[in-house]
């Protein structure tokens, strides 16, 4: 006998979504979610362009949004740019609010998962749960079939002296110095004085110092003439972006055990940008008639094999942008993009691009050496760049 139709094991976004969409739309389901935390979704901020979703997704999600704005900036040192579009953002705090409200008995946090299987939950101090399916959305895990760049970053929301001035967004400021790597400032102002300042790297190595990051933000804060009264939070992490894979090699290991998130590879490949595939996935899982383990692992298997499928183009840009070229200088290819279209950029972002696009994506005078950029195209599997890093 099962306790659970489905037990979410982990709270972050993608569970989080699945679970509320779930209780949502079918509030007969017996539904458990289990997070190792004290609350929902940790201490992160998600955001995404109007365009990553379609109306439906962006009326069901409105609760979460916590700031919304109508374009944004990027900033490079050749190109200073405002695109329209809708650009919003998700909060950890406003995440867990809602859902925890809505699921209410059906969320159990402070709870630490020792084992899990397509069927069962095995819980620190011994309890087993039983469901007729478990998703494991603990995030990404090591494997041998994928070459992963990472996108690390660590982000401060301060209160100013005085108020920073800033109209929209800025997700990319590249104006500052290089360390090494791809190397941006990602700012969201979510009031007059109050804004995210999170510095962002696109390198070789999930792993960057802290505290080189945290002088970079004091740095940066200084440069514009910002006084920090109060530093209200901090948040940090590493999200994968994909340069290479073995799709078939990568879901064979995870043994039929229905997954989500950054575990399912869901994720875009070149932002790592989750939320929209995390949107998704849950309104696919709330409309399948069975949510047993194998029609669930299967089911989801299929929508990250699509992506896979949808991502070769983007992959091929991520080898060349972190494989070919100096290090200091991967803000040129970024540079060079954000000159084209804005519905080009748009698509991007979707991952939508049409054949005009990746054509046009990739014609002219690369931003980096050629021969680099042509080595980097030909080293499609895993191994093949293991062996030239």
């Amino acid at each position: 006998m099962t306790d659970y139709d489905i037990i979410l094991a982990g709270g972050g976004l993608a569970n989080g979504l699945i679970a509320w969409r779930l209780h949502s739309t079918r509030p007969d389901l017996r539904i458990l979610l289990l997070e190792q935390g004290e609350r929902l979704g940790g201490n992160h901020t998600w955001s995404f362009h109007d365009s990553d979703v379609d109306a439906a997704q962006r009326t069901w999600l409105a609760p979460l949004v916590t700031a919304r704005w109508p374009r944004y900036d990027v900033a490079f040192p050749d190109l200073d740019r405002t695109l329209d579009g809708g650009y919003a953002s998700i909060a950890s705090d406003r995440f867990a609010e809602v859902i925890g409200a809505a699921l209410g008995p059906a969320l159990r946090t402070g709870v630490t998962v020792s084992a899990l299987k397509p069927t069962s939950v095995r819980l620190a101090d011994g309890t087993i749960l039983r469901a007729g399916a478990v998703i494991d959305g603990r995030g990404m895990q090591a494997s041998p079939h994928l070459a992963l760049g990472w996108q690390t970053f660590l982000g401060h929301e301060v209160r100013l002296a005085a108020p920073h001035g800033l109209a929209a967004p800025v997700i990319m400021d590249a104006t500052v110095a290089q360390q090494g790597g791809y190397r941006f400032v990602y700012l969201l102002p979510f009031g007059p004085d109050r804004v995210l300042i999170e510095d962002t790297h696109y390198v070789d190595t999930a792993v960057v110092p802290p505290e080189r990051l945290q002088a970079n933000i004091a740095a940066y804060a200084q440069a514009r003439g910002w006084q920090i009264a109060e530093v209200l939070r901090e948040e940090r992490g590493a999200l994968p972006i994909v340069l290479a894979g073995d799709f078939e090699r990568y879901w064979a290991a995870l043994a039929g055990q229905p997954c989500s998130g950054l575990r399912a590879g869901l994720f875009h490949p070149t932002t790592g940008y989750s939320l929209p595939h995390a949107v998704r996935l849950a309104d696919r899982i709330a409309a399948l008639p069975d949510l047993r383990a194998p029609a669930l692992f299967d089911a989801i298997r299929a929508e990250a094999q699509r992506a896979w499928r949808g991502q070769r183009f983007f992959r091929l840009l991520n080898r060349m942008l972190f494989l070919a070229g100096r290090p200091d200088d991967r803000w040129r290819v970024m540079q060079r993009f954000y000159r084209l279209p804005a519905p080009l950029v748009a698509r991007f972002y979707a991952g939508h691009l049409r054949l005009g696009d990746k054509a046009r994506l990739v014609s002219g005078k690369p931003p980096v050496p050629v021969w680099e950029a042509v080595a980097a195209a030909r080293q499609f599997h895993p191994s093949q760049i293991r062996k030239s890093q």
